[in-house]
């Protein structure tokens, strides 16, 4: 990687919305959590240059539903666990300040997520609990249905958000929670989008337009999202890159980020990885050659981005592609941490004399 490409890696702040390493983390035995996180995930964060990490929680299906809230538990537990045990070097924030604070310090600010919401059900009075643990991002569906909302998986029913999932959604903006559009079915990302008040997020999603599957968005929903404010991360899962992913390159990645930074605006992409290869080594070690999930091919990826370490060649594929050190330093991080510095645990009534948010037009496509 060239020294300037380099250098403006380090200089800027990296953001991941979405690595799913809780999974790996918590399956260990508890009183190995935050030895095995120092072990094998930090290193790769610190190579990687990633100083802001979206932790998902993500219950499998062998949780759900009887297991699902205790898993829920179990793996917001293990990063408390894990950012207690590693004080000098990471920390866990609730909001905008404490990531500065964080990153003041040289650490990495981590921040707790949920993708889909399986240990809540109908019970939307556990959010503020959920909240008061820490969870500052959420989802409410995966792949198929929930009592919120149908997840992409379901896009054939049609289906908005249930009463439940509304409420849900208002109860997220009342306590400063960033819902999450990813994985959510498309007419339930057309209702989210059509009665949200704040700006929402997609933690880990691509172009649609350059990929036609149900996990990625229309160029409809990117202007919809960009519209309120919020933020795309784009996923890196060859598998939503290109139809072929075992060909997946990193110029497919930048395809989708230039794509979304053309209908959106420069100033709502971020990157929201999916390193689910990584993952699943850890879980299943050795992984298997061509392992799949849900029907698409969860051990392809693109060569080098396997995992964080390879997060600088993304910033030299970037230049390389001609976009400015201003614009990259935005799609790397600065756009995630404008919004979560706006909305993350902020409760709805410290908005209230707040001046309207400004909601820029998208910009017109890169020639």
């Amino acid at each position: 990687m060239p020294v300037d490409q380099q250098s403006l890696h380090v200089s800027s702040v990296v953001a991941d919305t979405h690595n799913d390493l809780l999974m790996a983390v918590s399956a260990r035995p508890p009183a190995t959590w935050a030895s095995f996180f120092r072990e094998r995930w930090l290193p790769q964060l610190v190579e990687g240059g990633v100083d802001v990490q979206v932790l998902p929680v993500f219950v499998e299906s062998q949780f759900r539903p009887e297991g699902a809230l205790r898993q829920t538990l179990r793996m917001i537990e293990c990063a408390h666990v894990l950012a207690e045990g590693n004080p000098g070097t990471v920390a866990l924030c609730q909001d905008g300040q404490q990531i500065d604070a964080a990153l003041a310090a040289g650490k990495i600010a981590l921040v707790p997520a949920l993708e889909s919401m399986p240990g809540i059900d109908e019970s939307v009075e556990l959010i503020p609990t959920l909240h008061r643990l820490g969870v500052r991002v959420a989802s409410i569906a995966h792949w198929g249905r929930t009592a919120l909302a149908d997840g992409s998986g379901q896009d054939g029913t049609g289906s908005r958000l249930t009463s439940h999932g509304v409420e849900a959604l208002a109860e997220m903006e009342r306590l400063g929670m960033l819902f999450d559009v990813s994985h959510l079915g498309a007419t339930g990302v057309g209702h989210v989008l059509e009665i949200a008040t704040r700006p929402v997020i997609a933690t880990h999603s691509s172009a649609r337009a350059l990929r036609d599957h149900h996990r990625n968005l229309t160029d409809e929903q990117l202007r919809g999202i960009a519209a309120g404010g919020g933020v795309v991360c784009v996923n890196f899962l060859a598998a939503f890159l290109t139809e072929d992913a075992r060909s997946a390159t990193i110029d497919h990645l930048v395809d989708h980020i230039e794509h979304v930074a053309g209908v959106a605006g420069i100033d709502h992409v971020g990157l929201g990885p999916d390193f689910m290869r990584e993952v699943n080594e850890d879980l299943t070690p050795p992984c298997c050659e061509g392992f799949s999930y849900s029907g698409i091919d969860a051990d392809a990826a693109i060569p080098g981005l396997e995992g964080p370490r390879g997060l600088p060649l993304v910033t030299d594929a970037l230049v390389k592609r001609g976009f400015s050190d201003e614009e990259i330093q935005k799609i790397l991080g600065a756009n995630v941490m404008r919004l979560f510095r706006a909305e993350l645990g902020r409760p709805a009534h410290d908005l209230a004399h707040a001046p309207a948010r400004e909601r820029p037009e998208p910009e017109r496509p890169r020639p």
